[in-house]
């Protein structure tokens, strides 16, 4: 039996945990019976003392308790370690012999609050961005070592979110050499990881499944792929045999790597245009250029839900240039990576771009993250990523 501090939740929102929430927000809480540490673990409770959950807590952030057990059990290494092991297990039934990217672990989803574990090839990097974690890296970091057998396993806990768990920011080497970059393999393809200037961990591996998908449609077509990164579409676009790719970026550094990774590939056909994507729409639009396939795959619009409302146009209007690009049977991947940003509002947003067009639109898919990136149920912020496939009918 847990006898450590408890928290004493706001009637009525004790569903919503129930339902699969695990996160308990500053505003949610009643009362805090002890004196609890920030990281400790308290046991969560519904106005009738009933209780909800065990988790940590975090007086210093908005999200106040972060649940780990609805069960009064031991978190201990033990159970910590046993969590890390279901992760891997599940990944191991979506892995491919032509990739060795994957995600490891993915936070709440996989019942470990704020934790992120990538592997790139010979590499794995963990992110820790809650408090009441931060006490378990080296048991999670272990496991992952013992079950994984990397070279090398970096912490990448330089992520400014640190700071509104109050945690310092750092960068260190828990097992094997310290790396500037690395190779790995996504759907054949080889792309560079720059572990230190990279964007998150190093490298997005939830369009994997969506870099797949778009070499369906793209052979002896033109492929315009907006906010590219470090290629990704492109790179898939061309190798599927493409007439002709061109990828945008506002990043210089960005394409840099997008071009390293298209010559390791031998794909030096694809234009690179370094240019702000919403003004090279519309110069493109001014133009005349057509393109048979438009990739939009931008970074997040909405940081906040204040954010929202500037959002929807912001996604609006990239979506419209995008689509003034395409000829009727073009297609259009349109994707959005703010969980503030709903699948059915960025649907409803996207569609009011083509009916301001007056074109007719058909849905070919609705996709996701890939299934590494897994969504816990009750939990839409673990569903960030979105996808929308239309064809132009019109």
């Amino acid at each position: 039996m847990f006898d450590g501090p408890v928290v004493h939740v706001v009637e009525g929102r004790q569903r919503k945990l129930l339902d699969g929430s695990p996160w308990i927000y500053r505003n949610e809480i009643q009362a805090i019976e002890g004196e609890p540490i920030d990281g400790d673990l308290v046991r969560a409770v519904d106005y009738r003392g009933r209780l909800i959950g065990l988790g940590i807590i975090n007086t210093a952030s908005v999200i106040t308790v972060r649940l780990l057990s609805y069960r009064e059990v031991a978190i201990d290494a033990a159970w910590i370690a046993e969590r890390v092991r279901r992760a891997v297990a599940y990944r191991a039934i979506f892995r491919r012999s032509d990739t060795d990217g994957v995600r490891l672990v993915f936070g709440e989803a996989d019942g470990l609050p704020g934790v992120v574990a990538d592997r790139f090839g010979p590499v794995i990097v963990v992110q820790i961005h809650a408090r009441g974690m931060e006490r378990w890296k080296e048991t999670i970091a272990g496991e992952l070592v013992a079950l994984e057998r990397p070279e090398s396993l970096v912490f990448a806990n330089d992520d400014p979110i640190r700071s509104r768990e109050g945690l310092p920011l750092y960068r260190s080497v828990f097992h094997g050499p310290d790396l500037d970059s690395v190779l790995m393999r996504e759907n054949g393809l080889t792309f560079q990881v720059d572990l230190r200037q990279g964007q998150k961990t190093g490298h997005f591996l939830d369009q994997k499944a969506n870099h797949r998908f778009l070499q369906k449609f793209v052979r002896d077509k033109t492929v315009l792929d907006a906010f590219t990164y470090s290629g990704g579409f492109a790179l898939h676009a061309a190798s599927a045999g493409a007439a002709a790719v061109e990828a945008v970026d506002i990043s210089a550094a960005a394409l840099d790597l997008a071009r390293e990774n298209a010559c390791a590939n031998g794909r030096e056909d694809i234009r690179f245009v370094e240019a702000n994507a919403f003004d090279h729409l519309r110069n493109l639009h001014a133009q005349g250029a057509r393109f048979d396939v438009a990739v939009l795959d931008p970074p997040a619009f909405a940081s906040s839900h204040k954010a929202q409302a500037g959002a929807v146009r912001g996604y609006k209007e990239i979506n419209l240039g995008a689509m003034r690009l395409l000829p009727p049977g073009g297609l259009l991947a349109t994707h959005t990576c703010s969980y503030h940003m709903p699948e059915d509002l960025f649907t409803q947003t996207v569609l009011s771009a083509a009916r301001d067009l007056r074109r007719r639109v058909r849905i070919v898919a609705v996709r996701r993250q890939d299934y590494d990136h897994p969504v816990l149920a009750g939990h839409p912020e673990s569903l960030y990523l979105k996808s929308l496939w239309l064809q132009m009918l019109d």
